[in-house]
């Protein structure tokens, strides 16, 4: 009962990996058949070629740009691009003046204005905030209920600029998993619906917004500094400090005077009005929304809050960055080829058949037909990862590049590893005398282990890589990452189930000598010798060939350490005995 129990559950893990590969192929079908996804990988900009784009930037009001404008220039592109969703751009400086982008393949107009428009920065008071997620359809307010401005807005912190459209909008916006769609610039002089993304310590939030009372071109610097106690000392805690030029400054004193009586009044209720707070955009994104706990009458306002240095650092160099009005003009725009990406793909690919076939080799040579088991858990292995790079294509723009390429082709190393640590489990289970239904079951307890250790190990490396490398390094993290994953479902959902059936037919189950599973073969010593005798420390397995020397050798080298201990003790006393007979 128990061994039949055993193989039904192992038919039924087969079965759901079965499952799997029909949903993963059936989402990735029906994306090809509304014509947003493709069969094949989406490549990168070194394998199918692309874009690249000279740009020259400049900064207004000025004649020339310095390599820290520079520098605050390429930061400024990159943010766009990747915000944009494009994968694997590449952004670089060339000749200390001008930003080169290389994206794959051909740039929309959307995306071509995005990179060549000026940074956008400006300080809108908060209205409203709620749940960072979309509102369910279901859920939403009914059309009878929406807001109706009653009067004409009397200041940018109204209520009377939510709409009923505003609101809507409001409800639909999904801050948790934005989306990548590039919408156009908005109006300043419009409230704006739109996110604070999260950090690794805040959630993100979303607003609604009044119209823009204060431009990121007012601001003359910003710096971060530890925040000051109350009587001059410094303490632990970090802030970012403001400057307006004279035109803010009073704008911006009659700006925090109102939004500090929602304050004070929300506090008096034992509160925590959203009107409180102003804005900081860049590019219509909140990047801050600090409350106006006082009046600004000097024009240099103190963001204070949970800074550490870094982050203060980061806010501040946000803030300077936004501030420059520096937009972009194309120079120059050329098709790069991939005959280069092509041709390193050809002989990638090229090594990956080679690999692959001497891993066939050496699994049919050394397991005979269990290497079969080993072939066809690559093939799973190998339609895994490819339909989860398709679906990753297709829903998150990955984009498969050259270096990518080759942590796909290290990972059949490091796959065909986890079979042969199962593999010599089991057939150091086999030398032990078991049979191979034991053999199967305790070699898997034995090899599980190992292979979890080796791929988190493997998940880890990815996971540093990934998130401490840049560039093409990242794509070879990925997919190393990513096979590792597939190689464990691979291990656990076909390869030991399909051992656990195989155990128990005749061909393996016997130990057919081309199943590479033969006791005798390996050479094995049965517990139980035949006519009521048991195996005994002393005796070895019997060398049936000269090749099978190293077998037998290997069924001695795992005696316990209490069999070693006694079958020398027993060669000792035998040597005494010899002697003790010659002298006599």
């Amino acid at each position: 009962m128990a061994r039949t129990g055993h193989k039904n559950a192992a038919r039924r893990v087969l079965i759901w990996l079965v499952a799997i590969f029909a949903v993963l192929t059936a989402v990735l079908g029906g994306g090809v058949l509304t014509g947003h996804a493709s069969w094949a990988p989406k490549l990168a900009l070194d394998l199918e070629g692309g874009t690249q784009m000279i740009l020259a930037p400049k900064v207004e009001g000025s004649t020339g740009i310095n390599e820290e404008q520079l520098n605050q220039a390429v930061a400024i592109i990159r943010q766009r691009v990747d915000s944009s969703g494009v994968a694997e751009a590449e952004i670089t400086t060339q000749s200390g003046r001008n930003v080169v982008v290389s994206l794959p393949g051909t740039p929309s107009s959307e995306t071509r204005a995005l990179i060549q428009a000026s940074a956008d920065m400006n300080f809108r008071p908060v209205i409203t905030t709620g749940d960072p997620a979309a509102v369910p359809v279901a859920s939403r307010t009914p059309d009878a209920s929406l807001p109706k401005p009653t009067a004409a807005p009397a200041n940018a912190s109204d209520s009377n600029w939510v709409t009923a459209d505003v609101y809507k909008a409001f409800e639909a916006l999904d801050c948790v998993n934005p989306a990548q769609d590039k919408q156009p610039r908005s109006d300043p002089a419009k409230p704006l619906v739109t996110c604070e993304p999260a950090t690794a310590k805040t959630p993100a939030v979303k607003y609604i917004l009044g119209p823009v009372e204060v431009k990121g071109q007012d601001i003359v610097s910003s710096s971060f500094d530890p925040v000051q106690g109350a009587q001059g000392s410094v303490t632990n805690a970090w802030g970012v400090t403001i400057t307006f030029d004279s035109n803010a400054t009073k704008t911006f004193k009659d700006v925090t005077q109102r939004l500090n009586q929602f304050y004070v009044a929300s506090q008096a209720q034992g509160g925590n009005d959203p009107k409180a707070q102003f804005a900081i955009v860049l590019d219509d994104q909140v990047i801050s929304a600090p409350r106006a706990l006082a009046v600004i009458t000097d024009g240099k306002p103190q963001i204070t809050g949970n800074f550490t240095q870094a982050s203060a650092q980061a806010l501040s160099d946000q803030l300077r960055y936004g501030a420059l009005p520096i937009s972009f003009d194309i120079q120059s725009e050329e098709q790069i080829s991939a005959t280069l990406g092509g041709e390193q793909l050809r002989l990638g690919l090229l090594a990956g058949v080679i690999g692959l076939l001497l891993v066939v080799v050496y699994s049919l040579f050394q397991y005979r037909a269990l290497g079969f088991v080993t072939i066809l858990s690559l093939v799973v292995a190998g339609g895994l990862t490819y339909l989860a790079i398709a679906i990753l294509g297709w829903t998150e723009n990955y984009r498969l590049s050259l270096a990518g390429v080759a942590g796909l082709i290290v990972a059949i190393g490091q796959t065909a590893d986890s079979f042969i640590v199962y593999f010599e489990r089991i057939r150091d289970e086999l030398r032990e005398g078991k049979g191979l239904v034991s053999a199967v079951a305790n070699g898997w307890k034995r090899a599980k282990r190992t292979v979890l250790a080796s791929k988190a190990v493997n998940l880890l490396a990815a996971l540093v890589l990934y998130f401490v490398a840049v560039g093409n390094v990242r794509g070879f993290a990925f997919t190393l990452g990513l096979t590792a994953l597939a190689d464990l479902l691979v291990v656990f959902m076909f390869t030991h189930p399909t051992l656990q059936v195989l155990s128990r037919t005749k061909f393996f189950g016997e130990g057919h000598r081309f199943s590479g599973l033969d006791p005798e073969r390996l050479g094995a010593v049965p517990l139980y010798r035949g006519a009521g005798r048991l195996r005994t420390p002393t005796e070895k397995p019997a060398v049936v060939r000269a090749r099978n020397t190293g077998a037998a050798a290997e069924a001695e080298r795992r005696m316990t350490i209490a069999e070693r201990r006694l079958a020398e003790k027993q060669a000792q006393l035998a040597g005494s005995s010899n002697g003790t007979k010659e002298e006599k």
